[in-house]
């Protein structure tokens, strides 16, 4: 079986394909264990068949947002200690008088500087300090630390002291016989790329996080089967061996949006839209993105104020979800989110919670459908919800119903926010863009984002709910490279950057091999870092002939204007190594029927829209055909997701069974 599992902060989603036979199952996260659902989802699908498992994990993200990584210290040069306190002049909030630093991740008692010194052309001008360093990891033992980060200047160009470093370490916990000793994290190899700042940073996060994903994944790897392969889905939209996530775990930081960024891209294509904005809207927060013809790539990310500079899809999250907790400030107005109910307690709706929440709303005012969420196999508590909506309701002097209308504008007001940073601060008409909808709440806000938006149609795939679980089987496995160069535009040609390449392009091509990729199924694909000089900052080139063309083309849209007067730097050379599996194929429909089957109707009921009631019908997803078109207002009901189709939208079913929203008043 090949099973995509994504953990989210509410659920747990799985799809697998068993032969020919397609399923999805989701279940409550564990937030105290997220693997115990995923061996508990695994254990239910699969008994003790062959399992080949793409998995997209959170245990990275939360321990940095929890702050409750490995012990970890730092060994850098003599001088350079607070490097990572310091960081750049940016700052995030300009007009706070108050704002004061958390404290790093990485207190100053856990910081070390060793004498000696690489030069910026990859020279030794003081060699290392060896009996420091000995002393040094001595006191590491001393102090119970876990992990250290190690990062010195120009380690990219020559490495040599960062490995003498880690050979002390290494031997260190040997000598004991000690195997599980300290987790060394080295910047050569987790980004050899200049700017000491960023590159010590992503290696401390890394150092930081990677002891609890090797705790997690190892935990995982004990209780599957020994013929099952578990493989780690990446902030990139690729994935990489449960080896290489636990040696490098700060690429999968936004694993699990990334599969669903993936999905949509992949699916989206199939259906012929290329210009998308996806909209994942699950129980704790709502990511977006941006596809414009391919997924964008970030290395500007940063994760809890720390800057992460590894590949990303570009993906903006706010703390807006299902399970966003609705509140009354002190100064007597609605607020929603960003803190979540999660799966324990969960929304009150759910049977143990206190607090109102997104869900709760949809479902009092009738958006949500009890009998038929999770396709009937877990019931909603409306009865309950009704006293607790009263209350709150006479603290706000409204009604019940503005009450739960009120709080879900405010909640789409923050989704709204999030796709204007994505779109039109960034230079995008929305307009001219579809929004993939999917996340188990995003079929019930998607088409009122679209209006506020102005975006002319939506479109939901069939389990939208487990999206990001399907673009994680339906992703490629992938593997970034990259190296600083800095040379000037008179100083290289095609051909000597070509020769360039060559390193990464073998160690690419190696490390595939070794994950199991046939030669056939490997893409190299070549980038440079590119800036006019003077500038700050730098765009990725696809490497070709006509590079420099290519610059000045891309510079232009992204800023412009172009200054082909301007001499060119290329600072940095990458390579993006693409193992290309087998992939699922969906077939469309042959024949497009424009008439709903009757069975498809469940039933009709009142809803909410606008402060008025308004007769609503009912309609099981999997019964519909494509080529059926309903008016709204009409409520979609599937196993992963519930689709509120409002009086100003109409819908049809497309060729491969996406439902398509039109905006249309």
């Amino acid at each position: 079986m090949i099973i995509g599992v994504d953990t989210g902060g509410t659920f747990t989603d799985f799809v697998y394909r068993d032969g020919e036979k397609w399923g999805v199952y989701k279940l409550l996260s564990t937030p105290s264990n997220p693997a115990e659902a995923v061996l508990e989802g695994l254990k239910q699908l699969a008994g003790g068949k062959e399992k080949q498992i793409i998995h997209g994990s959170t245990v990275a993200t939360n321990a940095i947002l929890e702050r409750n990584g490995a012990k970890t210290a730092l060994i850098t040069n003599e001088g350079f200690e607070d490097v990572i306190e310091i960081g750049r002049q940016n700052r995030s909030r300009l007009y706070d008088l108050a704002y004061r630093k958390e404290p790093h991740i990485i207190p100053p008692e856990l910081r070390f500087g060793l004498r000696g010194r690489i030069l910026q052309t990859g020279g030794e001008l003081v060699p290392l300090d060896f009996q420091k360093a000995e002393e040094l990891v001595a006191h590491l033992k001393e102090l119970g630390v876990e992990s250290v980060a190690v990062c010195f200047l120009f380690s990219y160009l020559n490495p040599s002291h960062e490995q003498e470093v880690s050979r002390l370490l290494q031997s260190a916990q040997e000598s004991e016989g000690n195997p599980f000793g300290f987790k060394v994290s080295l910047s050569h190899e987790i980004l050899s790329e200049f700017r000491e700042f960023e590159r010590t940073s992503t290696t401390v996060i890394n150092a930081y996080v990677s002891p609890r994903m090797e705790h997690y994944i190892g935990y995982l790897i004990d209780e599957l089967n020994r013929e099952d392969s578990l493989g780690i889905m990446q902030s990139n939209g690729g994935s990489i061996s449960a080896e290489t996530a636990m040696r490098e775990s700060v690429r999968t930081i936004l694993s699990g949006p990334a599969g669903g960024a993936v999905g949509a891209f992949e699916i989206g294509g199939m259906a012929g839209h290329s210009k998308l904005i996806t909209f994942d809207m699950g129980g704790t927060s709502t990511d977006v993105s941006l596809i414009d013809g391919e997924l964008t790539l970030t290395l500007e990310s940063s994760i809890s104020g720390y800057p992460v500079k590894v590949p990303m899809i570009a993906i903006h999250t706010v703390g807006a979800g299902g399970g966003s907790i609705a509140r009354i400030d002190e100064g007597g107005a609605l607020k929603v989110g960003p803190e979540s109910a999660g799966a324990d307690p969960g929304p009150i709706c759910y049977g143990k919670g206190e607090d109102i929440t997104v869900t709760d709303a949809n479902l009092y005012l009738g958006r949500l459908i009890p009998e038929h969420f999770l396709g009937g196999r877990m019931a909603l508590m409306k009865d309950r919800v009704i006293s607790y909506f009263e209350e709150f309701a006479r603290r706000m002097g409204l009604s019940p119903g503005e009450a739960a209308e009120g709080i879900l504008d405010v909640a789409n007001t923050a989704m709204e926010r999030a796709i204007r940073v994505i779109s039109v601060e960034k230079g995008y008409d929305p307009r001219e863009f579809s929004l993939f909808s999917f996340g188990g709440a995003g079929g019930m806000h998607a088409a009122f984002l679209a209006r506020l938006l102005n975006i002319p149609r939506v479109l939901l795939p069939q389990n939208p709910g487990i999206l990001s679980a399907i673009g994680m089987i339906m992703a490629d496995v992938i593997k970034d490279y990259s190296l600083t160069i800095m040379q000037g535009q008179d100083q290289v040609s095609f051909k000597s950057l070509k020769g360039q390449f060559k390193d990464l392009e073998k160690k690419g091509m190696d490390d595939l091999l070794a994950e199991g990729i046939a030669p056939e199924n490997i893409l190299l694909e070549k980038y440079l870092d590119m800036r006019y000089e003077g500038q700050s900052y730098e765009i990725i080139v696809p490497f070709d002939e006509h590079f420099i063309e290519g610059f000045h083309g891309l510079h232009e849209k992204t800023y412009g204007y172009r200054n082909e007067d301007k001499s060119i730097e290329i600072v940095n050379i990458r390579v993006r190594a693409r193992g290309i599996p087998e992939k699922p194929s969906f077939p469309s429909a042959k024949k497009m029927v424009k008439e709903v089957p009757g069975d498809s109707l469940l039933g009709e009921k009142k809803v909410i829209f606008s402060h008025d009631a308004l007769p609503t019908k009912i309609l099981a997803r999997e019964k519909l055909l494509s080529g059926n078109r309903i008016d709204g207002p009409a409520i979609v009901v599937e196993y992963t997701s519930t689709i509120v189709i409002p009086p100003f939208a109409t819908a049809s079913v497309d060729a491969f069974g996406n439902l398509v929203l039109e905006i249309v008043a």
